[in-house]
């Protein structure tokens, strides 16, 4: 069996929903829990884990809190010195 993500424009969604019960022991449609609540899930699960990867790798540096903020402090006081 496969499995994936099938968007069906609205003017032929009845149509689509026809043809899926008429095959309906071939064909099993569930809603994703995770689409629903964010349609973007899967985008940014697939961002995170390319960071995870880039961070474990050593691509990226993943800061510490203490360095987070000082990088933050250090754009906004060069933003407020571009004005």
């Amino acid at each position: 069996m496969h499995t994936f993500t099938v968007k069906v424009q609205d003017s032929v969604f009845q149509e689509f929903l026809n043809f899926v019960s008429k095959r309906k022991e071939n064909i099993e449609i569930t809603k994703d829990e995770n689409l629903e609540l964010d349609p973007y899930f899967y985008e940014r699960q697939h961002k995170l884990h390319q960071i995870r990867g880039d961070v474990q790798s050593g691509r990226m540096k993943l800061l510490s809190q203490k360095e987070s903020d000082a990088e933050v402090d250090l754009l906004f006081n060069e933003l407020e010195n571009n004005r």
